[in-house]
């Protein structure tokens, strides 16, 4: 009777492998965790406020040797530590002055960071610095990894949508990536018309013989498909995102790992949520295989191992985060549509395109005083971090100032004036003496409106799509009381072209950003469309 109970358990657990994965491995685990601070086991985080989602590491990455780095981009340093030994101490690496970087990957134990280009850097007394960039391959195998998570020189065009790709950046479907166990590896994905299955081609660099073909369905519709790495044992590992037609049903993130010969073994969910904040690259793959996520929230920086589901047989991988609430009814006094002038697309995006590119000097009273102050109380003025250091240049970008609005004319006349420029603390009152423009105004403003609409008063002028695939130029991606961008358009490759302005993913400015769509999704972003606007 025992053995025939027990062939009966085998059998049903394999019928719900054929349906739908089932976790058979470790569950999420916290490999390190991290404070607030500047100490040996502690990082920069900025809380979150009103219209301000928390800042904090912007990138994790694994290097060859299994070290684990994170991008501690507010107190300007790369941090390391062994993931099979995090009780030991942390390493801090301090970043080059003038360097103020969004994302970070290793490329043969090389560290590169990405300021608008990737740049290389070497260790050196505890410090890092510049090096040459070896040309060739590493480079180009740079170039392409940044792209991964969206970091990618942009260059939009009349419309605000992006031109014909610069040179050395990769092409919408071809990857190459350094990974731990196959050296340089290229990847082309192609998909079928529905945008429901992917087939990857992976080859060693230079080698016309296929190392596998890797085939990746999903229940929704594929947003990223990103090749990660292949681990020590040859097995490959690919990020992916299961985004429904319907918002309701959730949207899902997850590593899908292969076999070396080009099965799938099963899937590393990542656990977003609204309460994670947004970071630039969010999961690294160790030499090992184990898959690392970087989570920050309220005070906190978690390193979690991420548990792994089994998917023996299964043809379709339906995954689905939860579902996140929104925002649809409020009681603002808002209630007026505050445009200048009747709205269309191209108009929104040629004003938003304005406050991204417009280029000016930053003279001495813009400027301001130097050092600036702390962020502490009423007199506390936080200088953005692309304008550190720029006194007399010219510069780009509108600065971003917590609680500053205006239109681009009453911005630049501002600036040129002596205003002072920018301001990034967000804790206290705003000031009424900086110019510039935090999420909120700037999106109005790009909406063409007299007056500032908050991201929780946004939902009563701009609706919510049911579908996120329905986005169109010059809408929304909110999240009430955290963050706004502005949506551009779908990239080839499926992600999200975003303008926002922004204390961390833009370093403390208006600029033109791509994320991954459902990680937005899972975070709390709600796909929004303006009811002012014409189509």
């Amino acid at each position: 009777m025992k053995a025939k109970n027990h062939f009966a358990l085998i059998f049903a657990s394999v019928c719900l492998q054929l349906l739908r994965p089932v976790p058979v491995l470790a569950a999420d685990d916290i490999v390190k965790q991290f404070s607030a601070g500047f100490g040996a086991n502690s990082v920069g985080i900025v809380d979150a406020g009103e219209d301000v989602e928390i800042a904090g590491p912007q990138a994790i990455y694994a290097g060859d040797e299994g070290t684990i780095y994170l991008l501690d981009q507010v107190n300007a340093r790369v941090v390391g530590f062994d993931a099979k030994e995090p009780g030991a101490r942390t390493r801090s690496l301090a970043l080059p002055e003038g360097v103020e970087p969004t994302d970070l990957i290793v490329v043969k134990s090389s560290i590169y960071v990405w300021d608008g280009k990737p740049i290389s850097l070497e260790s050196s007394g505890g410090k890092l610095t510049r090096s040459v960039v070896p040309g060739g391959g590493a480079e180009s195998a740079a170039l392409s990894m940044f792209g991964q998570m969206g970091s990618e020189q942009l260059s939009p065009d009349e419309s605000g949508t992006r031109s014909p790709t610069p040179a050395g950046v990769r092409r919408a479907g071809q990857q190459l990536v350094s990974t731990h166990g196959k050296g340089a590896v290229t990847v082309e994905v192609s998909r079928d018309k529905n945008e429901l299955e992917a087939l990857l081609d992976v080859r060693q660099q230079g080698a016309p013989k296929l190392l596998a073909k890797l085939q990746l369905k999903v229940s929704g519709k594929l947003g990223t498909v990103e090749f990660l790495n292949i681990d020590r044992q040859g097995r490959m590992f690919v990020l992916a995102e299961n985004i429904p037609s319907v918002a309701s049903e959730g949207a899902s993130t997850f590593v899908a790992r292969f076999s070396p010969n080009g099965a799938l073994e099963g899937i590393h969910e990542l656990p977003l949520n609204p309460a994670v904040a947004l970071s630039r690259r969010f999961v690294t793959i160790s030499p090992d295989g184990d898959v690392y996520f970087l989570r920050t929230s309220k005070g906190v920086v978690d390193v979690i191992g991420v548990g792994f589901r089994l998917m023996q047989n299964a043809k379709v991988i339906d995954v689905r985060g939860p579902a996140a609430g929104h925002t649809d009814v409020l009681n603002d006094k808002k209630s007026a549509i505050a445009a200048v002038r009747p709205l269309t697309r191209a108009w929104v995006l040629q004003n938003a395109r304005g406050f991204e590119g417009t280029t000016w000097r930053l003279n001495g009273n813009a400027y301001g005083p130097d050092p600036d102050r702390h962020c502490s109380g009423f007199n506390r003025i936080r200088r953005p971090g692309y304008l550190i250091g720029r006194a007399g240049e010219q510069v780009r970008g509108i600065p971003y100032c917590w609680g500053c609005q205006g239109s681009l004319t009453q911005i630049t006349n501002k600036i040129e004036r002596g205003v002072l420029a920018g301001n990034v603390c967000t804790h206290d009152a705003p000031r009424f003496d900086v110019a510039g423009v935090d999420c909120s105004s700037f999106v109005s403003a790009a909406w063409g409106l007299s007056t500032h609409f908050t991201t929780m008063a946004i939902p009563s002028i701009a609706p919510r799509l049911s579908n996120p695939w329905d986005l169109k130029p010059g809408d929304a991606l909110n999240k009430p009381g955290s963050h706004v961008m502005l949506f551009v358009g779908f990239t080839p490759d499926r992600k999200a072209e975003v303008f926002e302005a922004s204390p961390g993913g833009c370093n403390g400015r208006v600029c033109h950003n791509v994320y991954p769509l459902a990680s937005l999704l899972a975070r709390g972003y709600e796909p929004r469309r303006f009811r002012g606007l014409l189509d």
